[in-house]
């Protein structure tokens, strides 16, 4: 769950404290859970909402959809891709600013749809769109300039 709370986190420390809250949250509320379902997705959807809610605590800002907010995926593009590693990956999403990392991760790994999204985080599904949007041009463009770097 530790890794749960580090692609939201904007370090290791900060990481930890979501966890901890995490488990505290687990432990209080452990008799609730039904076993009818996944004890691990039941334990990550508490990790998750105990890392947005230690994040709600500051400011998260959204920025607006701009029009120069669009972007294609070439052949290039996808080549550049496997060029990549993991690690070099996790450190790329963990550079977005706080808004695009938080809806990346919640729509990308998590699987959380924007409506799901925008009730969680108290926004509207098109911000969640948009933030999206920019977090993927974002992650395009630093996945581009490493391979550059690279040849």
């Amino acid at each position: 769950m530790l890794s749960v709370c580090r692609r939201y986190a904007r370090d290791q420390r900060e990481a930890e404290d979501m966890l901890q809250e995490a488990f505290i949250r687990i432990f209080a509320y452990i008799h609730q859970f039904e076993f009818s379902g996944s004890f691990e997705g039941w334990i990550r959807r508490i990790t998750v909402n105990a890392s947005l809610r230690y994040l709600s605590q500051r400011k998260i800002e959204f920025s607006p959809l701009g029009e120069q907010d669009s972007f294609s995926v070439t052949a290039d593009d996808l080549t550049a891709l496997d060029n990549l590693g993991v690690e070099e990956l996790l450190r790329m999403i963990a550079s977005l600013p706080l808004g695009y990392r938080i809806v990346f991760n919640l729509y990308a790994v998590e699987g959380y749809t924007h409506d799901e999204i925008a009730a969680l985080l108290g926004i509207q599904p098109v911000t969640s769109r948009t933030q999206l949007r920019k977090a993927r041009k974002m992650l395009q463009e630093k996945i581009l300039g490493s391979t550059k770097t690279i040849h």
